[in-house]
């Protein structure tokens, strides 16, 4: 039919700020593995609760540490004045100058 075919991702890779049960249920509803990072009052209330707390969310630390590569790989994108403000009318220019900034940032 018309419109924009529809996409599951594989996996999700988030923040402490997307922790709560009510994400992990929706995920686990759609079947999408997932790695959140839990804040600690999180695991201490948990902890509290005993065994009516539940299991321990899984954690694959590799692959949260992936995520901190990309976030720095962002921030060092947005040092770039014109590309942080967009100041480019065309989205050609604009996609010209990001390629020439992660050009400049990442070849030695």
């Amino acid at each position: 039919g018309p419109g924009r075919p529809r996409t599951c991702p594989d996996y999700l890779v988030a923040d402490k700020g997307y922790s709560s049960r009510a994400n992990r249920a929706l995920l686990r509803r759609r079947g999408i593995s997932h790695t959140i990072a839990q804040p600690s009052d999180q695991a201490a209330n948990r902890r509290r609760k005993g065994s009516a707390g539940g299991r321990p969310v899984g954690f694959n630390k590799a692959r949260y540490a992936r995520r901190n590569v990309v976030e720095r790989s962002f921030c060092q994108v947005k040092q770039w004045r014109g590309l942080a403000t967009r100041y480019d009318k065309h989205a050609r220019n604009y996609a010209g100058a990001l390629n020439l900034a992660a050009l400049l940032t990442w070849l030695p």
